[in-house]
């Protein structure tokens, strides 16, 4: 079974339309857990109803430290953490574990709006998507209509696009990651462990252990995004505002900190898109 593992904090509307989607796309069994960071707007209320385990903590934490909640909590032989600003596409899981099986991989991410084949490609996707996002959020907000207008005039009909995306690239997978969305068998956490809960930056961290780790051991192959299965990223979702401090504040050390100059080894032949900036 897959563990669905989902951090919130409020985006009430993106919430009812990331639900919707993952349970409209996906196959298989699995479970909900969400992990809610003070939400006011009624979210935590909504997932209540739907989830099968809400966490509520009762200050903001950071990204890595809900994720670990997650896991702690969860009963799945796979692992997936899932941005709530996403949309999943038809047969995701079905098709994922299928890819995992195929090529012997025990970590992956999903193509997005995030990471595509090529920086062309993924300048152009990044581009409409911006001219399309921001009038639309700045006119009407963030509202579930207001999203899913956003969605629709991004893709217009998106089953045909994933179904054109996957009739192209199949199983074909490239290094690399979406930090939205990563899947992973539990079984990595006994050669990496849990997430690092002093790193904000918890994708690239993540992608660097994974590095080291199949350099150091070959055990595990890096971080591999599925071209052919996509998710859509709203990326950035909220109004500029100034956010709710993290309570693990103190805690949280730089990218740099930790891997002292090395993560820019690991993570040079990414060719991560310039729409995602290595933190310092």
């Amino acid at each position: 079974m897959i563990s669905i593992i989902t951090s919130i904090h409020n985006q009430l509307g993106m919430n009812k339309l990331f639900y919707k989607y993952l349970k409209d796309k996906t196959n298989g069994e699995f479970e909900l857990i969400i992990v809610d960071n003070m939400s006011t707007d009624g979210s935590r209320e909504f997932f209540e109803e739907r989830a099968d385990r809400v966490i509520v903590n009762k200050q903001n934490y950071s990204y890595p430290v809900c994720q670990n909640q997650g896991i702690r909590a969860a009963t799945g032989d796979y692992l997936a953490f899932f941005n709530n600003d996403l949309i999943l596409s038809t047969d995701w899981d079905t098709r994922i574990l299928r890819l995992m099986e195929e090529r012997e991989l025990d970590v992956v991410s999903f193509a997005s709006n995030d990471f595509m084949e090529n920086p062309e490609v993924q300048h152009r996707v990044h581009k409409m998507w911006k001219y399309i996002k921001y009038p639309l959020r700045t006119l009407f907000g963030t509202n579930y209509a207001s999203l899913y207008a956003m969605f629709r005039l991004m893709y217009r009909n998106w089953d045909r696009f994933c179904r054109e995306r996957y009739e192209r690239f199949g199983n074909e997978t490239v290094e690399g990651f979406s930090g939205s969305s990563i899947f992973m068998k539990r079984s990595v956490l006994d050669k990496i462990g849990l997430w690092d809960e002093r790193i904000q930056a918890a994708d690239f961290d993540l992608f660097c252990r994974t590095k080291q780790r199949f350099v150091n051991f070959g055990d595990i192959k890096p971080i591999q995004v599925a071209l052919g299965i996509y998710f859509h990223h709203y990326q950035r979702l909220t109004l500029r505002s100034k956010p709710t401090p993290f309570a693990d504040a103190l805690n949280i050390i730089s990218l740099r900190e930790k891997w002292g100059g090395m993560e820019k080894e690991l993570l040079r032949d990414v060719g991560m898109v310039t729409t995602i900036p290595l933190p310092g």
